[in-house]
């Protein structure tokens, strides 16, 4: 086998393997956990590609609710509803600690840390009045909309910093 071909079939195998490993994920975010038993679709005791392939196909049938083959923006959008709603229930579940079904501001508000509009004041009163003038507004969202700009360079990193330096 000559080096093309190898390369070829190495990253074929690599591909396949990912979309199998990123399907068992998916499982694991469910609650299902990922495990060999996931991954080895027929239960040959071997993950193979066919079982990966299975994965694949299984994957789809879930976005496509009248298996026709195809996807359409109704399927696609009523998928991702159902998918948020199961993890908006397993948060709630995490969150309501005493299974009273109700969670107080309180519990909400300590999941969050410190208040967001704290944190807004904080980093942008740039002269500690205590309170955000228009003049500073304005500075922080030219200086945010700079900030994207920068990670928006193709690269998906700022310009010179962190882990692209000397790249640039």
């Amino acid at each position: 086998m000559d080096n093309s071909t190898l390369k070829i079939l190495v990253a074929t195998l690599a591909i396949t393997a990912g979309v199998g490993v990123a399907e068992a994920q998916d499982r694991g975010m469910r609650g299902e956990g990922m495990t060999f038993e996931a991954l080895d679709a027929d239960g040959s005791g071997e993950i193979t590609l066919e079982d990966l392939e299975a994965l694949k196909e299984q994957r789809f049938a879930q976005f496509d609710a009248d298996g026709d083959g195809s996807v359409t923006a109704e399927e696609f959008r009523a998928h991702a509803q159902a998918r948020a709603a199961e993890r908006a229930d397993e948060m709630f579940a995490r969150l309501d600690a005493d299974g009273d079904g109700v969670l107080s501001r309180d519990v909400l508000e300590s999941r969050m840390g410190r208040q967001p509009g704290e944190r807004m004041l904080s980093r942008f009163d740039t002269d500690n009045s205590g309170g955000v003038s228009a003049e500073e507004f304005e500075a922080a969202k030219q200086q945010m909309a700079e900030r994207r700009g920068k990670f928006r360079d193709g690269k998906g990193r700022e310009e010179g910093r962190g882990w692209g330096r000397g790249n640039n």
